[in-house]
């Protein structure tokens, strides 16, 4: 809570920082003490009438609304908290321009957006991982820049946004991609205390507040007076404060041993480092400013792919700042707060704001030494993240991303291990490689993603229609004119505008991709367990996984083994946790296949009333086998029936192993109505390599022959199950000889 507290305030006194993302589990007043930060800022003078804040002494020279009159009237009012709706479009945070009145005046009519209402003040986004990416690009772009542009059908506006970016999210619900992660300048984790004396006084003083809030926020008021005078005073300060070349190298060096991508690291540890030193009330950047900016600025950016946990271990920052020489013992960091004010157990929070609009979270009480990391927290819920460290690669290389570490119970060293309970195996996936696109048949009309063909608001426009008053798309101009044209002489249109009527206005219809609702049914039964099938099956699993993180997709898990079904995994967008889950999941007894079928029929049920417009797609990966319970065929057979009937879309991966195949998953995807696909074949390389040499495709490498080529093609994959791999190796070889005698054949007949 501490570092929350001291982030925000570093921000406030230095927007330039990039903004803050608080992360932490539900119920950690998050949102509490983002909204008390706003009656912490100082008081802004804007010019009277100006609908983007403009300050009369330092004027937008291109505000929509200026130039502006030096003498011009000017009003003084607090800084506003603008919160912006995870489901908001992008003409309500950018702004929107006024067709209509543009083509029939020939003005360029702005109704501004979210953006320019957060000028000077706080932009809040709650969820911030649900937000579509390109407005959390647009937002993230517009803090940096301290500027929003519009454009729009050739007419641009620009005008200044500066503003504190804040966004809070709970990682349980989905993580954000590490490109826009970086784009943060701070990032902190909170979690609530465990231990019982301060939960009490949490309790406590919210049950205070409840009963009296104005007594309750006057015992704070004092308090907070002056830690907004001291945000003030540092904001003045900031200007003089000095950064010099030595500190600046250590800075370089600091980043430079963690590895990050680009220059962004450097440039917000340094202004991190200075907005400290101006909190403090100096203008030299010293060690200690450095230490507090490395801690706020650079774990979050050593997370690369999706697997990766968040964070940095202690001992991996101290070492780092050892080596650039800032290894002394750090003051504690002043934390903004002045002495304790107020009666009894209600004194204010030293490290955090206070006087806060009706709390809506709960969290420990401040004051008071939070319980931080997973150390200080044993029984808390999963962070998100898997156990694994990536190679240094980002999303855009799936085929190199960590792999989750191998649960407690492994213990041999292959990675696979028995639990106490039952017998049953665990064993831990390989590495992940790029897996092949499995896509929803038909068009949907779902939430914009990458995967399955959709309607959407992003995408190649494939026809118009009337806008019928829908907000949040934007007019085609075209279409537009086309329908106004003929109507001109019967409106009486005179002069150089058109005369346009609501009816005019077409919108356009966008095809796009669409995420979808991926829900694998893994069979998790013994006959997976032989000859370590299942460590096969997790590594296709995870592949899939890293391709639904990728395309913008929520994700489920149901697991049958023994005598039922379980739903190991609720439908979420934390893939993550989905590879957590799946690294822990043991293997053992009888195949309950109808119960794992009708398992995920009724998840698909209640995801069908939750989220009507997300189509899902269900992989089921089993062997066919169906072993638990009396006519276990049989009742498989009519499960996957049922499915079908019910419109539901999936995908067999076939897991049987041997030269023997009984092909009883075959004969299942029949049942289903789905496609077939073995287990080799997930894999997209190894997929490629086989099509090319079948087609006879050549390569451009080399001019070699198609056999050669096509080989070294699914050698350089590496990917794929290992055997798997190399039984299709050796088909593809044969098969590609074929091809070559074929061709040899058709020459010697073109000869005679």
């Amino acid at each position: 809570m501490d570092d929350m507290a001291l982030a925000l305030t570093l921000s406030a006194v230095s927007p330039a920082i990039g903004g803050v993302l608080i992360r932490g589990e539900k119920g950690t007043a998050k949102s509490t003490v983002v909204r008390a930060l706003t009656a912490l800022l100082p008081p802004v003078t804007v010019v009277t009438g100006c609908r983007f804040s403009c300050d009369p002494a330092t004027p937008d020279p291109d505000c929509p609304d200026g130039p502006h009159d030096p003498a011009a009237p000017s009003a003084t009012r607090p800084a506003r908290l603008v919160e912006l709706p995870v489901g908001a479009t992008e003409d309500r945070v950018l702004g929107a321009l006024h067709l209509e009145r543009a083509l029939r005046d020939g003005v360029t009519a702005y109704e501004p957006g979210l953006l320019a209402s957060a000028h000077r003040g706080l932009l809040y986004v709650d969820e911030v991982n649900l937000l579509h990416d390109h407005l959390v690009d647009v937002l993230l772009d517009a803090a940096a820049m301290g500027r929003a542009t519009v454009e729009r059908e050739g007419v641009s506006i620009a005008h200044a946004a500066r503003f504190v970016l804040v966004g809070t999210m709970n990682p349980e619900e989905g993580e954000l991609r590490p490109q826009l992660l970086d784009r943060f300048g701070l990032t902190v984790e909170v979690a609530a205390s465990r231990d019982p004396a301060v939960r009490a006084e949490v309790t406590r003083r919210r049950l205070g507040y409840e009963a009296d809030p104005d007594g309750f926020a006057g015992r704070y008021a004092a308090a907070d007076a002056e830690r907004a005078a001291r945000i003030a005073q540092a904001r003045r300060l900031l200007p003089e404060v000095r950064l010099d070349d030595d500190t600046l190298h250590r800075i370089a060096i600091v980043c430079a041993s963690f590895e990050v991508d680009g220059m962004r690291a450097d440039l917000v540890t340094a202004r991190t480092a200075m907005a400290h030193a101006a909190w403090c009330g100096r203008t030299t950047v010293s060690g200690v400013d450095v230490r507090v900016a490395a801690r706020l600025a650079l774990p979050h950016r050593r997370r690369r792919d999706p697997f990766d946990p968040p964070g940095i271990e202690q001992e991996r920052l101290d070492q780092a700042l050892a080596e650039a020489g800032l290894d002394q013992p750090a003051e504690p960091p002043p934390d903004g707060g002045p002495p304790p004010q107020g009666p009894g157990p209600d004194e204010p929070d030293p490290g955090g704001p206070g006087g806060a609009p009706p709390p809506d979270d709960t969290g420990p009480a401040p004051g008071t030494p939070p319980a931080t990391g997973p150390a200080a927290e044993p029984d808390a819920p999963p962070d998100g993240a898997a156990n694994g460290a990536g190679d240094g690669t980002g999303p855009e290389q799936p085929d190199r991303v960590g792999v989750p570490a191998a649960p407690l119970g492994s213990a041999e060293p292959d990675g696979s291990g028995t639990s106490a309970a039952g017998g049953s195996r665990t064993l831990a996936a390989e590495r992940p490689y790029r897996a092949r696109l499995l896509v929803v048949p038909g068009v949907g009309a779902g939430v914009a993603g990458r995967r399955s063909p959709a309607v959407t608001t992003v995408g190649q426009t494939i026809r118009t229609r009337q806008s019928g008053g829908a907000a949040g798309n934007r007019p085609h101009l075209v279409a537009t004119l086309w329908a106004a044209a003929p109507h001109q002489r019967a409106r009486g249109r005179r002069g150089t505008g058109l005369e346009l009527r609501p009816q005019d206005v077409r919108v356009p219809v966008r095809q796009g991709r669409e995420g979808n609702l991926i829900l694998f049914c893994v069979d998790a039964s013994g006959s997976m367990a032989a000859r370590q099938r299942m460590r096969e099956v997790k590594t296709a699993v995870l592949s899939l996984l890293l391709d639904a993180y990728q395309r913008r997709d929520k994700v489920g898990l149901v697991t049958f083994r023994g005598g039922g079904a379980e739903l190991a995994l609720p439908p979420t967008s934390s893939v993550d946790i989905a590879a957590t889950r799946l690294a822990e999941l043991p293997t053992g007894g009888r195949t309950p296949l109808a119960e794992g079928l009708l398992r995920a029929g009724a998840v698909l049920r209640v995801e069908r009333i939750r989220d009507p417009r997300r189509r899902p797609l269900l992989v089921v990966l089993t062997d066919g086998r169906a072993t638990a319970g009396p006519d276990a065929v049989p009742r498989s057979r009519y499960a996957a029936r049922l499915l079908a009937g019910n419109g539901v879309r999936s995908v067999v991966v076939d897991c049987e192993a041997g030269r023997i195949r009984l092909g009883l998953a075959a004969e299942l995807a029949g049942a289903l109505g789905a496609e077939h696909l073995p287990l080799e074949q997930v894999a997209a390389g190894t997929l490629t390599g086989a099509v090319r040499l079948r087609t006879g495709v050549r390569t451009r490498s080399g001019g070699g022959a198609e056999a050669t080529a096509g080989s070294g093609g699914i050698g350089r994959s590496g990917s794929g199950p290992r055997a798997g791999s190399a039984r299709e190796s050796a088909g593809v070889g044969r098969e590609s000889a074929g091809v070559g005698r074929g061709r040899a054949g058709v020459g010697r007949g073109r000869a005679d």
